[in-house]
């Protein structure tokens, strides 16, 4: 029993030391002086959600705070705050309070205001994370002073200036992210002094060349010394000039983006020393020359993206070596020759993408023996011959298009028997005979099946009542089921046609059949000749959009627009205006779009078409943060619309308008509305080839999103400036999502 009494005098002699110490160290000078900013700080704030760590902020102990870490002697050494909703600035953020923070993330919250300078007082800073916020100013010189700072990410704020040269100072950086900002200016040689980074991640900014630059790139060769880089990301910039041939001695890139720039020249062969490559994405650019077969070297690379450039010359036969390629786009180039055997051996491939170009051989039947392949993307080539039988072999093909060739023959079998088929676009061939009637009994309903501009005779099977009788125009008799009198229905697409209709209806069905093959021959050069002339240029491929596969009749995610807006119900409709209504859409992709559907009567305008495709014309060239984006677009008989991005805020002229949101926009914001339009025209004026005028800016084509970032929209009668020529005026476009007023 006194044993037993005294183990509990000693637990309690125990606990009362340990209180006694603890309460010592949280008492310290530091300890209070730390407590004191943070709540400081916190009382800053205009707001924070209700799970924010920061109601637990309530007492003078700071390391039982949530969102902290302290050290042993009870002084901070983290702040962890990410998607708190924390809205306000850190102005009020006493820096000079914390002596021992190593560690200070504040990302996706609701930030704003400038970096204080007084930020470079973190003398033990490893860890600075401010992405996703809505900071703004340049980035301070002072963060250089930060020499033990391991990890910067300043990613996705809308930070301007340039890329201060203090920067190369840090020399324990492994961690180097600014993209999707308003950065502007040269990428800073002094980077190349980082050399213990592994990542540098400067996309989707305004850079271009440095001032100091003295060579020929706005890439700087001293980028080559980061021998421990493993990602370089400078993609979506103003880059310009050649690629520096020294960024072949990155022996531990693996992932390389320098997509959607401006640099020309040759592809360096040097990059095929980058051994540990798996990601290579070039495209957007104009580089000419040959497919360089140095690249075949890389037998890591899984992703390789050349599209959208100027090379020229056949594939070469070493791009066999590639076998752990899963993803090959080479389109909208001007390769030529034929579709090499060696490319067939790439058994891993699940996306091959060849289209535009200048290829001009058979399809081989070998292709048949790339079980992988997912998307298959042959169009707008000179391809001849027949659809190879064996393509009804890859099972896991999703998306075929052989559209825009000169392909003959029949429609194989095989292919509607493909268990995953989504999307097979055959149109604008030679192709002859009748639709299988397998197609019925395809195991999926694709989204799209377009055959038209064929020679393709007879019936559509009956069961095909879900599919579009646009899938099938073009020298097809389509029953309509369900129509009054189960009639059939010729479909024709243009006047040629439709003066033969008499005759047509006069004759039977079997002498249809029996016209001559010659005459269908001589029609059907002239309709793809005519769709020639029509046809818009088809955009870049953007992998992962909904709108990725840009289509002039609007096939793609029509069903998906008509359900979303329950068939452009007046309910989802935001404004109408003198050439049509704007809808708001919700995709099932969870994505907000903004539909301009034109009036019905704009199709009876004859420059209808015309205007239209002008507008698109325009609109698919222009990148830029302050313009606004065009998704895709449908030009149908039914009806035609242009989606756009949805913008929160509506029109410029609406806000200021309204006394109570007109307050709001203080001049700060108006500000920035101003310089961002004032760089929306700058690109328009000096970016785009040819340079485009708009010619209409007013407060109702000043869109602002949910920062109060300006976007530009409709661009009305925009004059085309053509160089060396005199100028002329042409519509551009009179359709944009513009305001309801305009």
């Amino acid at each position: 029993m006194v044993m037993c009494s005294s183990v509990v005098l000693l637990m309690i002699v125990l606990t009362l030391d340990a209180a006694i110490i603890t309460s010592a160290v949280l008492h310290t000078p530091i300890a209070e002086e730390e407590a004191h900013a943070l709540l400081s700080w916190k009382r800053s704030l205009s707001h924070f959600s209700n799970a924010s760590d920061l109601h637990s902020w309530n007492v003078s102990n700071p390391c039982i705070w949530g969102g902290t870490v302290c050290n042993e002697e009870g002084s901070i050494t983290e702040i962890n705050l990410p998607k708190q909703a924390l809205k306000g600035n850190l102005t009020h953020f006493n820096f000079s309070a914390f002596p021992n923070l190593a560690v200070l993330t504040l990302s996706d919250n609701k930030l704003n205001g400038s970096i204080p300078s007084l930020i470079g007082n973190l003398s033990k800073l490893t860890v600075l994370d401010l992405s996703i916020n809505g900071l703004v100013g340049s980035i301070p010189a002072e963060i250089g002073h930060l020499s033990k700072l391991t990890s910067l990410v300043l990613s996705s704020n809308n930070l301007t200036g340039s890329i201060p040269k203090s920067l190369g100072r840090l020399i324990n950086l492994r961690d180097l992210r600014l993209r999707d900002n308003i950065l502007e200016g040269g990428i800073p040689s002094t980077l190349g002094k980082l050399e213990n980074l592994l990542r540098l991640d400067l996309s989707r900014n305004f850079l271009s060349t440095d001032a100091s630059n003295v060579t020929n790139s706005s890439i700087p060769s001293e980028l080559s010394q980061l021998a421990r880089l493993q990602l370089l990301d400078l993609s979506q910039n103003r880059l310009a000039g050649s690629l520096p041939s020294q960024l072949g001695q990155l022996q531990s890139l693996n992932t390389l983006y320098l997509y959607s720039n401006h640099l020309i020249g040759r592809i360096p062969s040097s990059l095929g020393q980058l051994r540990n490559l798996t990601v290579m994405s070039l495209q957007n650019n104009l580089f000419d020359g040959e497919f360089p077969k140095e690249l075949c070297e890389l037998t890591l690379l899984q992703e390789l993206r050349l599209s959208t450039n100027q090379l020229n010359g056949p594939l070469p036969p070493q791009i066999s070596q590639l076998k752990s390629l899963l993803i090959l786009d080479v389109s909208y180039n001007s390769l030529i020759g034929p579709i090499p055997l060696e490319l067939t051996s790439l058994i891993e491939l699940t996306q091959l993408y060849l289209r535009n170009n200048r290829i001009n051989s058979s399809i081989p039947n070998e292709l048949g023996q790339m079980l992988q392949l997912e998307v298959l993307d042959l169009a707008s080539n000179n391809l001849i011959g027949p659809i190879p039988s064996t393509l009804g072999s890859l099972t896991k093909l999703t998306h075929l298009f052989l559209q825009n060739n000169r392909i003959n023959g029949s429609i194989p079998k095989d292919l509607w028997s493909l268990p995953n088929l989504y999307q097979i676009d055959l149109s604008q061939n030679q192709l002859v005979g009748k639709i299988p009637n397998d197609y019925c009994n395809m195991e999926i309903n694709p989204t799209v099946i377009n055959l038209t501009n064929n020679m393709l005779t007879g019936p559509v099977p009956s069961d095909t009542e879900n599919s579009s009788p646009q899938l099938f125009r073009e020298h097809l008799c389509l029953k309509v089921r369900n129509s009054p009198s189960s009639e059939i229905v010729h479909h024709k697409g243009s006047t040629k046609t439709v003066m033969l209709r008499g005759i047509i209806i006069g004759i039977s069905l079997v002498a249809v059949c029996m016209v001559s093959v010659l005459f269908w021959s001589l029609v059907f050069l002239f309709y793809k000749q005519r769709m020639s002339n029509k046809q818009i240029g088809a955009a870049a491929r953007k992998h992962g959009n909904i709108f990725s596969i840009w289509n002039y009749d609007g096939v793609i995610a029509y069903e998906d627009i008509i359900d979303a807006t329950e068939n452009f119900d007046f309910k989802y409709c935001i404004g109408v205006g003198a050439y049509g209504s704007v809808y708001k859409a919700l995709l099932p992709s969870g994505q907000v779009v903004a539909l301009k559907k034109l009036h019905n009567w704009e199709r009876e305008n004859s420059t209808f078409d015309r205007s239209f495709a002008n507008e698109v014309q325009v609109l698919t060239k222009i990148r830029h943060r302050n313009i606004v984006k065009l998704y895709g677009f449908c030009c149908h008989p039914r009806c035609s619309f242009l989606v756009y991005e949805y913008l929160e805020k509506g029109s410029l002229f609406e806000i200021l308008r309204d006394e109570a949101e007109a307050e709001k926009l203080n001049w700060k914001k108006r500000v920035n509305i101003i310089k961002g339009i004032s760089k929306a025209l700058s690109y328009m004026h000096h970016h785009c080839s040819p340079p485009i005028v708009h010619r209409d800016i007013s407060s109702n084509n000043i869109l602002l999103d949910s920062k109060f970032e300006a976007h530009v929209s409709d661009f009305g009668t925009a004059r085309l400036l053509q160089p060396n020529s005199s100028y002329r005026t042409v519509l551009a476009g009179t359709f944009g999502y513009i305001a309801p007023g305009k």
